[in-house]
């Protein structure tokens, strides 16, 4: 941990002003993105701890790594969640793995139909799809009243 603390000194020097920010810091870095925010109409609240990953290095003895990691035993049987925010923005992308890896066979031949039903991208490309971003986007804005640009 110390080798890994050495090469990382300004994201350190980050989190560690991230942690010991004052209420008035922390409304200041929300006017940047809503200047006229009234500090009385919001309540702040903990919503966790940051967290990273140090995976072992050949070059040095540990490299540290964002974002969420799946780790799961040999046969497929035993998944495990590791790292930072395993939450909403990563919870389908987690379940969808874990299922491949240990249902392979009944995703692709038997489940494929009613996951695609429930999540209209799986199995296609939206970086490379225009037709199905702007199918998915149309689709999204219809359920949740919005006008689709």
């Amino acid at each position: 941990m110390l080798a890994v603390a050495m090469d990382n000194l300004p994201l350190e020097e980050y989190l560690v002003e991230q942690v010991f920010q004052t209420r008035g810091d922390r409304f200041d870095a929300l006017r940047n993105f809503y200047p006229n925010m009234r500090e009385d109409d919001w309540e702040l609240a903990v919503a966790g701890q940051r967290v990273q990953i140090i995976k072992k290095s050949g070059m040095n003895s540990g490299v540290l790594e964002f974002g969420t990691e799946i780790v799961h035993s040999s046969d497929s049987s035993l998944f495990a969640v590791l790292g930072a925010s395993p939450g909403a923005s990563t919870a389908v992308w987690i379940m969808l793995h874990m299922l491949e890896n240990s249902f392979g066979d009944q995703v692709a031949d038997d489940w494929a139909t009613k996951i695609t039903e429930m999540i209209p991208s799986y199995g296609g490309d939206l970086k490379t799809d225009a037709k199905l971003v702007h199918r998915v986007r149309a689709d999204t804005a219809e359920v949740l009243g919005l006008v689709n640009i």
